[in-house]
């Protein structure tokens, strides 16, 4: 099992320590291979909306293997997945959600809400970051 509890408490810590660099408090949600949940945690005053968005998130990331945001696109009007969102209402089209491989195969996926697109995906980027390099580290 890839994500074992002390990875999952490490992405936790860098995904905290990466909204506190830009200054905004966000929900954070680890969902594993098979789109169940792991870890859910929401930091400081996060929005309220974070609370459903996020493990949403996280779990299209992994059932779909792809960034929420790629999901969305493919999701649009006469999209290769059109209105797969209306299959499984579990399926969210906001940014913020990434998939983890490793050794090539999908391990889980994360969800990053409470502050802009931009800083989400930020924050979302740097976790994968640290999670390839943990995974990498202990190969």
């Amino acid at each position: 099992m890839i994500l074992t509890d002390a990875l999952c408490d490490r992405l936790c810590e860098a995904a905290e320590e990466k909204s506190r660099e830009l200054g905004v408090d966000i929900s954070f949600a680890i969902y594993d291979a098979d789109g169940l949940p792991k870890v859910y945690r929401r930091y400081g005053e996060a929005l309220v909306l974070s609370i459903t968005l996020v493990p949403g998130k996280a779990y299209t990331a992994a059932v779909t293997q792809s960034r929420t945001k790629d999901v969305a696109a493919a999701a649009a009007e006469g999209g290769s997945l059109m209105a797969i969102q209306t299959n499984d209402p579990r399926i969210t089209l906001v940014a913020g959600g990434y998939p983890l491989f490793a050794q090539g195969k999908i391990a889980g996926g994360i969800g990053v809400g409470g502050g802009t697109e931009e800083q989400d995906c930020r924050i979302a980027e740097y976790v994968v970051s640290i999670f390839d390099r943990e995974v990498k580290a202990n190969a």
